[in-house]
């Protein structure tokens, strides 16, 4: 009898191409993708201590139906994480991501699971994640990635393109060109600007974007590459705290001002676009003022959204035994989520009137498309059909700060 998998993702959109090609590896090993497997393998993250918790809730649900748990991600790779002391049944494979596929696949050969014919594998999403580059070299001070993911290093342009291909062979109307530290993308004398161009040129490919950049990688010659169609008006610019010292003491590689002129750069090069953020409450050593540096920043930048995140110490980093009263982190943390709410609705209701262009990646409960427009907001569409671009007219803002929208249909002489 063929054994049958689930997968289950937490973490960042890099985790989520690795998860994709650990699916398609067991696909074509011949094991059945089920949405209760016997085996279930669960995709961890361990960028706060809330996503290591969440992935061993996940870890111990999965136990209630599967006979066997992979634990993969970076969750797997944390030192000490513990994930293998929940139950016996849960195997923990923390090897680096490109050689999780063949240590999942000898797993399950160990445990006497069985495979069947070659099968094909669902995209989790009709976007795709397209990923170029693994791992960081910088040595932020309060980061985890460095040590989980290891050291940069990059895929060769043939390979990323073929790829490219191979996704818009499979109907993929999007693809998202994705690393953990993706401006340090290195093919010999080729750079990040060079592998965006190689992307925009493969036929047929209708939409992408890039999923996040650091600052100090957005020169020039990127800014041009993503300026040029089919490359969409949204940037990703992690920020982390409007404070120069802090930056200092984080050891990020720009400050304050240098975020405000990259960003009318690019604001210059691509009309129209927006530019979201990571911003960290209650890092070590934050003051009130450096607090309010951080929200006048946002709010000066004009940003489209925040990610906000509070400070979690890690294992092993510079500051892992520095900490912020909690109840401190949970009210910067709150009035920073209130900013974002309040710039999203700006940008979302300045839309209405407009028109757009949205990738219906999938339906809900009353049949309406959800997807994301060219400037990355998220839409709710009557009309259209999953997998569609389609040309849309915004008319209002629902409670979840979805823009709500119907198809427009060209009027025919």
């Amino acid at each position: 009898m063929t054994t049958t998998f689930s997968t289950e993702f937490l973490g960042c959109k890099v985790s989520r191409t690795d998860l994709q090609g650990l699916r398609e590896r067991l696909a074509e090993e011949g094991y059945a993708e089920a949405e209760r497997g016997d085996v279930h393998v669960v995709n961890g993250c361990c960028v706060t201590n809330e996503a290591v918790a969440k992935t061993r809730q996940a870890v111990r649900r999965a136990l209630r139906d599967a006979d066997a748990v992979v634990v993969t991600g970076c969750a797997a790779r944390l030192a000490d994480a513990g994930f293998e002391r929940i139950d016996p049944r849960v195997r923990v494979i923390g090897e680096a991501s490109e050689a999780v596929p063949d240590a999942v696949v000898d797993h399950l050969a160990a445990l006497g699971c069985r495979g069947g014919d070659r099968r094909d594998v669902s995209p989790l999403r009709r976007r795709m994640f397209l990923k170029v580059q693994d791992g960081c070299s910088f040595s932020c001070a309060y980061c985890v990635i460095p040590a989980v993911r290891g050291g940069t290093r990059s895929r060769p342009v043939d390979e990323v393109v073929a790829e490219a291909e191979r996704r818009v062979r499979q109907g993929h109307r999007e693809l998202v060109v994705t690393g953990v530290n993706v401006g340090l993308y290195r093919d010999g004398a080729l750079r990040l600007a060079d592998v965006l161009r190689r992307v925009a040129a493969v036929d047929g490919l209708e939409r992408a974007r890039l999923s996040s950049i650091e600052l100090e990688h957005l020169d020039d010659r990127v800014l041009d590459a993503l300026a040029a169609p089919p490359f969409l008006p949204h940037l990703h610019l992690p920020l982390q705290t409007g404070s120069d010292a802090l930056l200092a003491a984080m050891r990020r590689r720009y400050r304050a001002d240098d975020y405000r002129a990259r960003v009318t750069a690019a604001r210059n090069r691509m009309p129209g676009l927006a530019v979201t953020a990571d911003v960290i409450a209650g890092l070590p050593g934050e003051t009130e003022v450096d607090h309010r540096a951080t929200l006048a920043l946002v709010e000066e930048v004009g940003l489209a959204r925040l990610h906000v995140f509070p400070y979690s110490p890690r294992p092993g980093t510079r500051t892992a035994d520095d900490d912020t009263d909690p109840a401190v982190k949970r009210r910067r943390a709150a009035e920073l989520r209130a900013l974002s709410d309040r710039l999203a609705r700006a940008h979302r209701t300045a839309l209405i009137g407009g028109s757009d262009e949205v990738l219906i990646e999938e339906r809900d409960a009353d049949d309406h498309g959800l997807g994301q427009g060219r400037d990355g907001t998220p839409w709710r569409v009557r009309g259209g059909a999953v997998g569609d671009v389609v040309p849309v007219v915004a008319e209002g803002l629902g409670d979840d700060m979805r823009v709500a929208g119907t198809v427009r249909v060209s009027s025919v002489a």
